[in-house]
């Protein structure tokens, strides 16, 4: 089950990766093509009233990248404090949405322009998240990115992972959490409140005691 997992969520990911790449260089030829950054913005901010960050599991092209080219399988990092300050993440999300507006109100009625701030907002910010990955944590970005923090926002206790008694916080569940995430650190409520959590299941099925689980019933 771990390995069918674990496999079938990577393959996923092999699919959704190339539009990050393929956005960029096809952008910086023919802007407009930068619109298609509006198709994860929405699926994340979508997606989140349902199923919390679920789509930063395999769906987001930039998670996906950097699941596939950065993390170690069973190696977890942890997250560095000052990466999951709020106030990082606000800085980021208001700093993001005022040159990202700022440019379009510029180039406002010009296609090309228009397009062209997307692309170049997608250039830049993943350039940066490649450079946090190598030096920080492979999913850096993910926790300053201010879609995933309007996701966890508004998807804030949405699918929840449940946590039964039947663990016994022997760590495995967090070297396999792809986000950095502890998951056994909710032990006492029962259930995992880190909202960052991005539903892959990868916890689930790397816990020899199967304590825990997306489903109360199951956990």
């Amino acid at each position: 089950m771990k390995n069918t997992l674990i496999f079938n969520r990577y393959r996923k990911q092999a699919l959704t990766w190339v539009a990050l790449p393929a956005v960029i260089v096809t952008g910086w030829v023919y802007p407009p093509a930068g619109f298609l950054l509006l198709l994860c913005m929405l699926g994340a901010v979508g997606l989140s009233f349902f199923s919390g960050r679920s789509w930063c599991d395999w769906m987001c092209p930039r998670g996906a990248f950097f699941d596939l080219f950065f993390q170690k399988p069973g190696l977890g990092k942890t997250v560095p404090t000052w990466l999951r300050s709020s106030k990082l993440r606000y800085f980021m999300l208001v700093l993001i949405f005022v040159v990202l507006g700022t440019q379009l109100y510029l180039s406002w009625g010009d296609l090309n322009g228009m397009g062209m701030a997307f692309v170049r907002l997608l250039t830049i910010t993943t350039m940066v998240g490649i450079v946090l990955a190598l030096l920080v944590h492979p999913r850096s970005w993910c926790h300053i990115c201010p879609m995933g923090t309007l996701a966890s926002l508004l998807g804030k206790g949405k699918k929840p992972l449940y946590i039964s008694t039947k663990c016994t916080s022997c760590n495995l569940c967090t070297k396999a959490c792809p986000m950095g995430l502890t998951p056994h650190a909710g032990k006492e409520d029962g259930v995992l409140t880190d909202s960052d959590c991005i539903k892959c299941g990868s916890c689930t099925v790397t816990c020899n005691r199967k304590a825990l689980a997306f489903h109360q019933d199951a956990a």
